[in-house]
């Protein structure tokens, strides 16, 4: 179970990097996206994969529980990424439409005027 959690963290956060390098818009809010998505697994993960075993402590005495905290903190990053996303694809949407183009790296050359000399 933690080596496919693990590789998945990694397959994420390999794909999200490279989605962040390329040189249009859409891809950078994906490998944010894919990121985001690698960060809450490793999150979830932090507090000890447990199956069959309930989220809050029972009156029957059981000791062993899963640790409620990274769910909520999952939950709570999942709720702010989608919110960030939202954002990020509003920009880059009015970017596409000012420029006419969805790079994001602009050359002096095509700053035109208000590039310095």
């Amino acid at each position: 179970m933690e080596i496919i959690v693990s590789s998945t963290v990694g397959i994420l956060t390999a794909g999200g990097v490279y989605l962040l390098l390329r040189l249009r818009t859409f891809p950078v809010i994906l490998g944010i996206t894919l990121m985001s998505y690698a960060v809450n697994v490793f999150l979830f993960a932090s507090g000890r994969l447990a199956i069959d075993q309930s989220p809050i402590l029972s009156t029957y005495g059981e000791a062993s529980y899963s640790d409620p905290l990274p769910q909520a903190l999952v939950l709570t990053a999942i709720v702010i990424s989608f919110g960030m996303t939202a954002v990020l694809v509003m920009i880059g949407l009015g970017a596409f439409l000012e420029a006419g183009n969805d790079r994001i790296d602009i050359s002096p050359d095509d700053a035109g005027e208000d590039a310095p000399n």
